[in-house]
Formats: structure tokens, C-alpha cells, sequence
């Protein structure tokens, strides 16, 4: 992160319903969890420090408000695709089950009361709708493997599936590309809709510790440390695959160099650089239409 964006954050506590629970945590869920519980006031718009949570129940009402938030702005942005596509964010208390969209549900619509909390052998513990199988066979490998991931994202987005058609990874050819230089992965091994865990076995594996993998002949798939964090690098790669799509279309690319790369990318690729990133998404989700906090 540039030193001025630091600066910025610093300014305010760093703390957030995505990122590492401060909270003891339970292995098996014991009680219906009221996702009412733990509501705070909605961040000054345009505002960037976090909002800090003091009890367990604020944390996880926050993650789900963001989570839901980024149904909105996957919508917003033409990320839909009829049934496919899901976001996921690990409960706080129980971080072996996580939060997810119902199946069939279009994102436009989504609220925090539509989410759904599965456990990691794929059964709905909490709400009323199926889960899509896809995002069990993916999402909960991913969770069981990286701890450290709060967040994930997948969907068939026009640019991201269109890219993973090549084969390849993205270049450094924009300061923006930049933030996934050397974190990201490409999962090369495409046999269809992901219906089994095995499956989703190979894309943890494949991504290792990077940020986000190019699934070939799919699409992309974010995470993040927070729930912001992973939207934001999904809408990020997206454009990327963008740029680069359309650059290579029109002629020879200049590449940056690997050291000028790695450098950048310690300025605009950071988790909380990548959370930054997300804020104003987050207002504009805000002020267009609300609902989603219901």
C-alpha cells in the first residue's frame, strides 16, 4: 500500500467482521443464531476507517451485511449468470460452517435474511432454501484449507470466464494487474460443473497461498482475509481480464518489469488495500438500495 493510503487507514482502529475473530470460536453449532443480533450503525458514507465490533454477534451481523452488499454488487456489475455464482463468508463463532447465497436466487434481490449457513458436510443448518451444490463442492474444501480465508467468490463473469478460455495468467500490464502479480493461479483441469468435493479438493490445492485462482473454461475465484476484501479482488480481476483482453486485441503489450511488478504490488495488492478498494462499492450499494440489510 502507497504510504498515503496508509496513512488514511491509520487514522482510525483497524478492526472487522472478516478478518481474524477476536472472539473464542465452537466447533459445532448448539443454538439458532439470531442474525439480528449485533447490529451497528452503517459506516459514514465515505469513510474509510473499519468499524469496530466488540462482541461476537457484531462481527458476524457486519460480515453478513457485506456479504449480502457484494450479491448487490456482483449484480451491479453484470457478474449474474442465471443459477451460477456464490460468495461465501466463514461464521465467526463456528468457522467451520460458512454463510452463503441460496440456490436460484437472483443476486439482485438478496438480503442478509435470504443467507444461508452451511456446515462442512453440505447441509443447510440455517434458512429455508437449497444450497448450490457447486459452491459446497468448492467453498467448503477452500474454507478447510486456508484458515486464513474469511471470504470467497466465484462467478461466471463475462471477461473472467472469457480470459480463463486462454489457458494463462494475467500479465503486469497495468498498475491494477499488478495487486494479482505472482498471487494468483491457474486450476487447468475443467470437467464440467463441480458437483463433488474432490473437486474442490484440487482447486485448494492448486490455489495454495495465493489470493485467487483463473479456473480454466470457468471463471475466477477471489479471497480475502475480509468479506470486502474478496469482492473487491473479484471486481478487480474481472476488469483486468478486461484489459488485458482488449489490449492484446489491439496490438503488442508492453510488459512491466518483475521487479516494478512485486514493487506496485506492495502498494495496491495488500489485503487492506484491497479492502479500501471496496468502500465506495460498498456506499454506492448503500445509497442505490438498501434492502439488503434486511
Amino acid at each position: 500500500m502507497g504510504k498515503d493510503m496508509k496513512e488514511v487507514i491509520d487514522q482510525d482502529t483497524i478492526t472487522n467482521g472478516g478478518e481474524s475473530s477476536q472472539f473464542e470460536t465452537k466447533e459445532v453449532l448448539d443454538k439458532e443464531i439470531d442474525i439480528n443480533e449485533g447490529k451497528l450503525p452503517q459506516k459514514e458514507l465515505g469513510k474509510v476507517s473499519m468499524i469496530e465490533t466488540n462482541t461476537v454477534e457484531e462481527e458476524r451481523r457486519l460480515g453478513l451485511e457485506r456479504l449480502a452488499s457484494g450479491f448487490r454488487m456482483f449484480a451491479h456489475f453484470g457478474f449474474d449468470e442465471g443459477v451460477a455464482g456464490h460468495i461465501t463468508y466463514r461464521d465467526p463463532e463456528y468457522p467451520h460452517y460458512f454463510w452463503v447465497n441460496p440456490f436460484g436466487m437472483h443476486f439482485d434481490t438478496i438480503c442478509v435474511s435470504d443467507l444461508l449457513l452451511v456446515d462442512r458436510d453440505g447441509k443447510v443448518v440455517q434458512g429455508d432454501r437449497p444450497v448450490n451444490t457447486a459452491a459446497f463442492a468448492i467453498h467448503s474444501r477452500l474454507h478447510e484449507a486456508r484458515p486464513d480465508v474469511k471470504a470467497a467468490a466465484h462467478s461466471h463473469s463475462m471477461y473472467g470466464k472469457s480470459f480463463s478460455s486462454l489457458g494463462r495468467l494475467l500479465d503486469p500490464i497495468t498498475q491494477d494487474s499488478c495487486a494479482f502479480f505472482n498471487d494468483h493461479v491457474l486450476f487447468d483441469d475443467f470437467t464440467g460443473v463441480v458437483l463433488e468435493t474432490d473437486e474442490g479438493d484440487r482447486i485448494a490445492e492448486a490455489l495454495g497461498d495465493k489470493r485467487a485462482a483463473i479456473l480454466k473454461n470457468h471463471g475466477l475465484l477471489t479471497t480475502g482475509e475480509t468479506v470486502d476484501a474478496a469482492l473487491w479482488g473479484f471486481l478487480s480481476m474481472d476488469r483486468c481480464c478486461q484489459s488485458q483482453l482488449v489490449a492484446e486485441a489491439v496490438g503488442q503489450v508492453e510488459r512491466i518489469s518483475d521487479e516494478t511488478a512485486e514493487m506496485t504490488k506492495g502498494q495496491v495488492g495488500s489485503e487492506i488495500a484491497f479492502w479500501l478498494s471496496y468502500q465506495p462499492i460498498y456506499d454506492l450499494m448503500l445509497q442505490k438500495d438498501d434492502s439488503f440489510l434486511n
